[in-house]
């Protein structure tokens, strides 16, 4: 079967996903670069919008995804990437970006502690 992937504005929304807990870590982006370095390295590459850049999950914290499998969606519009996660996957310090319960619309309670400094990390 051919892959048709279908990049928006060049880059994939891309799912982290715990392989072994099935627990959703974080949302990203990926372009084709980003998406290649990952299938070549078996580590998660990003493309960062804000930054402008290809980042390696973990590459300052040391808190790296290794990349058990890349699925991609019916569409070809996202790609999941389940992996083993190496410490947090959140700069917060939190192992999931989804840490936080939405309350009532106005208010969130935060739902899990964190595993990590992240003072002590991110100098």
């Amino acid at each position: 079967m051919t892959l048709d992937l279908e990049f928006d504005d060049g880059l994939l929304t891309v799912v982290a996903q715990d392989a072994d807990t099935d627990e959703v870590l974080m949302v990203a982006h990926a372009d084709r670069t980003a998406l290649e370095r990952t299938l070549e390295t078996g580590r998660a590459y990003y493309y960062s919008r804000s930054r402008d850049e290809y980042w390696q999950k973990g590459e300052t914290s040391g808190h790296v995804q290794d990349v058990r499998e890349v699925r991609v969606d019916c569409d070809g519009d996202a790609l999941l990437y389940r992996v083993e996660q190496t410490g947090g996957a959140c700069h917060t310090g939190h192992r999931s970006c989804f840490y936080r319960r939405v309350d009532d619309g106005e208010t969130a309670t935060v739902v899990e502690d964190p595993v990590f400094d992240p003072d002590e990390v991110y100098d």
